[in-house]
């Protein structure tokens, strides 16, 4: 399956100036959109181009490459798959997803036409942005329950459930998510971490507010977020500080695993004036294997 990563970059499909330039950041996976930076009448365009990007790999670059193709109801959906199932695919983001059904329509095109190719296709995962729609939240108590192996991680979105409920903001005054948007974004985390898979904090409009998307990310950190996506390459770099642990955690993680260890077969320790128990080893071990995975990235 598809590695781990904390920054998603966004990139036009049909832009070769701008895919060229996201190939040079340091962001952790890029998101070659063919949906909503892309007009009807270059779309065929922007397939063609990853078509051939996905062909080979991609120079130096280290990260993951995703597509986000058009919804599946849409007429766009099987020929964005067609032309980007390739050696160099490595997810698929799957927006204005309702429900497991879409992600098994989807994986199943994916199987498909790799197989077609003579590719294996289990490397490739769908990141299913789960929110979009107003029927959409009805499903997030649903994934759980399937079996969804080619399924990386769940995300959601302000932007189009705003449009689709009909709702003038998605803000409140204080400038903080309204209660619907607080309301779905905690289900799809709940609903990513009771399936097993990763879930991606939306996107921080404001690209030039670096302090505001620093301590952004490392909120949704600390909520269970695994990571976020950026519409400028200007927030990669934040997106990738905020959702690593600080020297300081990645200390104290390593004081508690020694606190466990020498205490032999107990299953609590006391730390700093604090008891520990188990929950607080397996979360120390969680943020040393995180610190791991992208110390050197």
């Amino acid at each position: 399956m598809t590695k781990l990563a904390r920054s998603f970059l966004f990139v036009p499909a049909d832009s070769e100036k701008k895919i060229n330039k996201a190939l040079q950041s340091a962001a952790d996976a890029l998101v070659l959109d063919l949906e909503d930076s892309v007009m009807p009448t270059r779309k065929k365009l922007a397939r063609e181009a990853l078509a051939e990007l996905l062909t080979a790999p991609p120079g130096d670059y280290r990260g993951t490459l995703w597509v986000r193709i058009n919804p599946l109801t849409t007429e766009y959906a099987l020929d964005d798959l067609c032309a980007v199932v390739g050696p160099s695919l490595g997810g698929i983001l799957l927006p204005k997803c309702e429900g497991p059904r879409d992600v098994e329509t989807a994986s199943n095109f994916i199987a498909a036409l790799a197989a077609k190719a003579g590719l294996k296709s289990e490397s490739i995962g769908i990141l299913a942005v789960a929110t979009e729609t107003a029927a959409a939240p009805f499903a997030l108590g649903d994934y759980h329950k399937a079996v969804l192996p080619r399924l990386w991680g769940l995300t959601w979105g302000a932007e189009d459930l705003s449009s689709a409920i009909g709702a003038a903001t998605n803000k409140s005054p204080n400038g903080e998510w309204a209660f619907t948007y607080k309301m779905v974004r905690s289900q799809c985390l709940l609903a990513a971490k009771a399936s097993g898979v990763q879930c991606i904090e939306t996107l921080y409009v404001d690209y030039k507010d670096t302090e505001g998307l620093l301590a952004s990310c490392i909120e949704a950190r600390r909520e269970g977020f695994t990571g976020r996506f950026a519409i400028h390459p200007a927030q990669v770099d934040g997106i990738n500080e905020g959702f690593m642990p600080s020297a300081g955690e990645v200390e104290h993680a390593h004081r508690i695993i020694a606190a466990f260890d020498a205490a032999g077969d107990s299953g609590t320790v006391g730390l700093d004036g604090q008891m520990l128990d188990i929950p607080h080893l397996k979360q120390a071990q969680k943020v040393l294997q995180l610190h791991a995975a992208f110390a050197t990235a």
